[in-house]
């Protein structure tokens, strides 16, 4: 075992399964000589040739698209775009093509891709740069949805990702790249993806987070304790597809539910996951279904903290449904 920031832990699971499968190629702004904005693919270039690691253009659609064309033909892509904010030029080829294949070949291709990005705030990144657009791709057949929230999740999820027959979006929670720690095996390993964790046990108040949201949702059910609620806080993992039963399981236990998204408040995943308690646990419930999200507004520079959901602003739903 080793300790990795889930940034090390990214770039770890790409070395192992570029090392095992020579089919895995990643292309990118900047991916190669310089090893990514953030650094993901530092070395990999040096390690795999340039063939296998490839500076594109900065044209999200062409980097989507020529992806899509290499796991047609064999392949197993990753591209990365930059941040999650550049991805709408992508976004026909994505929910057009990408996704569509398997469907509309009649099972004749599959496109295993795994498109990385960076998403969400808390770098004072501004509206250009920290925005959280899960839901538009959880709005789309055909692709499965990642988010890890952890180093040892992030690896296993990203070599599962890879390996799958169909295209995944993994969501990189930026802010906790380098501020987030675990211990990983070195070895290649996989988690399974559509399992979500429970991450602390409870008996009051489920709290359902992914990606960044749920550190801060470990230090409110912290905050909770002394409060009197007992928080069981779920990590999902996997938005699509998503386990629907640990939700459930954990809901008809405490029969009270706050829900964490960085996202926008409306039309946002969380509100999907309200429905589904709504309509198949609705009779087990002791208090209405509660979210906690980001503003309806543009993303804020100066106002960051405000915006994003932090431990109180989550302890304060929690005693709201608890006390209700």
């Amino acid at each position: 075992m080793a300790t990795m920031t889930l940034l090390q832990a990214v770039r770890d699971g790409l070395l192992s399964e570029m090392t095992r499968d020579d089919r895995v190629v990643l292309m990118g702004e900047d991916v190669g000589v310089n090893g990514g904005v953030f650094r993901a693919t530092e070395g990999l270039q040096k390690e795999f040739g340039e063939p296998r690691v490839m500076d594109t253009p900065l044209n999200e659609s062409g980097i989507i698209g020529l992806a899509c064309g290499m796991a047609v033909n064999g392949l197993r892509p990753v591209p990365e775009i930059q941040f999650m904010d550049f991805i709408y030029p992508a976004f026909d080829q994505i929910v057009s093509e990408v996704a569509k294949l398997r469907y509309r070949s009649g099972g004749g291709f599959t496109c295993p891709m795994v498109i990385r990005t960076p998403y969400g705030g808390g770098i004072k990144g501004g509206h250009y740069h920290s925005q959280s657009s899960e839901a538009y791709f959880a709005h789309t057949p055909g692709l499965k949805v990642v988010v890890p929230s952890n180093p040892y999740d992030a690896k296993g999820l990203l070599i599962s990702a890879i390996r799958d027959e169909d295209p995944v979006m993994f969501l990189e929670p930026k802010r906790l790249y380098r501020s987030v720690k675990g211990e990983v095996p070195e070895d290649s390993y996989t988690v399974e993806l559509g399992k979500a964790q429970v991450v602390r046990p409870g008996k009051d108040v489920t709290i359902l987070a992914w990606g960044a949201m749920v550190p801060v949702c470990l230090k409110a059910a912290e905050l909770c304790g002394p409060r009197g609620a007992d928080c069981e806080v779920i990590d999902l993992r996997t938005l699509v597809p998503l386990d629907e039963e640990t939700i459930l399981e954990s809901v008809k236990k405490t029969g009270r539910v706050v829900i964490v998204q960085e996202a926008p408040k409306t039309c946002g995943f969380g509100a999907e996951l309200a429905a589904i308690i709504a309509e198949e646990a609705i009779l087990y419930l002791e208090a209405p279904i509660t979210r906690v999200a980001g503003l309806d507004t543009p993303f804020p520079y100066t106002l960051e903290h405000i915006y994003l959901p932090d431990p109180e602003r989550v302890a304060l739903a929690v005693g709201k449904v608890k006390n209700f």
